[in-house]
């Protein structure tokens, strides 16, 4: 049986989002409000109501045979530090937890350090995205400036993992350059890019001009959220394009995740796994690596 790591997940002690409609909150049945009176369907009610829970994600991996999940983060359910670090603790077998903090917090340093000498965090993540993420609730800002250039500087002196969502082509978040330079300011620093870069469906253009200027040693791809960016079953656009990622960085650049839970009000995790593994877009040996040798790479999980 083919191993599978889930390289994009969320655990959610409690919704606490923020974002460019103010806070969000929780209402039941896996909904929530946001501060401008707009409602969302953020987690299947059967998996929780106002939380997502790590005993919640771990049913769901061993559901499907997964063995590990990285625990990502970002500001559509809150920042989830003291959580998730609570989840790796208590299954260091199953979970690879990543931290994150707003770089505009004038005490931006002190947090960056509890997270990784305190919690032993060695993946960190930014979501520095329009809809979702810091260029939502923040002005604009060079991802490459000096907003968080000393803190891109300390991840690398650590050896830890970089992970950035930089939304989808057309937001001003959308720094395809910034991030270049970045890679090559830190050549030794490992970098994931979330959802592919997150292309719409006539995106393609986009995309291929994205994976092109990405092409760099230290640069993976995570392929979160693609379905859902893309279209319903039978996803044809979704493999399209990550076929056309494969022809462009290599298989050995991309990354297997889901983005559960909200990927879940429209998608089932068996599809999530299916519209790959029973493609023809990989060999088995290009299949075990996006499901799980390539995670194992660009993050620090050892490999069993």
């Amino acid at each position: 049986m083919m191993k599978i790591i889930d390289a994009h997940a969320h655990v959610v002690e409690r919704i606490a989002g923020f974002g460019p409609k103010g806070e969000l909150r929780p209402i039941g049945n896996g909904r929530a409000r946001w501060a401008n009176g707009d409602e969302i369907a953020m987690i299947p009610a059967v998996l929780g109501s106002y939380d997502f829970t790590g005993e919640a994600l771990l049913s769901l991996m061993d559901n499907f045979y997964v063995q590990k999940s990285v625990l990502l983060q970002g500001s559509f359910y809150g920042f989830q530090n003291e959580y998730t670090f609570e989840m790796v603790e208590q299954y260091p077998d199953r979970f690879i937890g990543a931290g994150t903090f707003d770089p505009f917090c004038t005490r931006k340093d002190q947090l960056l350090e509890r997270l990784l000498n305190e919690m032993k965090f060695q993946i960190i993540k930014f979501e520095t995205s329009s809809d979702g993420g810091f260029m939502g609730y923040h002005e604009e800002f060079a991802i490459d400036g000096p907003i968080l250039e000393d803190t891109f500087s300390r991840i690398a002196q650590s050896n830890a993992t970089l992970v950035l969502d930089i939304g989808n082509p057309g937001a001003k978040s959308y720094q395809v350059e910034a991030v270049k330079n970045i890679a090559r300011r830190y050549p030794d620093m490992k970098i994931v890019i979330c959802h592919l870069l997150a292309p719409g469906k006539s995106g393609l253009n986009e995309l291929v001009n994205g994976l092109n200027a990405l092409k760099l040693e230290n640069i993976w791809f995570d392929l979160a959220a693609v379905p859902w960016n893309l279209e319903p079953e039978p996803y044809e656009t979704a493999k399209h394009f990550v076929k056309t990622a494969k022809d462009i960085v290599g298989a050995d650049k991309l990354i297997w995740g889901t983005d559960v839970p909200s990927v879940l009000t429209k998608e089932s995790y068996n599809d999530l796994i299916r519209y790959l593994a029973d493609s023809d877009i990989f060999t088995s040996s290009e299949l075990e690596a996006v499901f799980y040798h390539n995670a194992c790479t660009a993050y620090p999980i050892r490999r069993r």
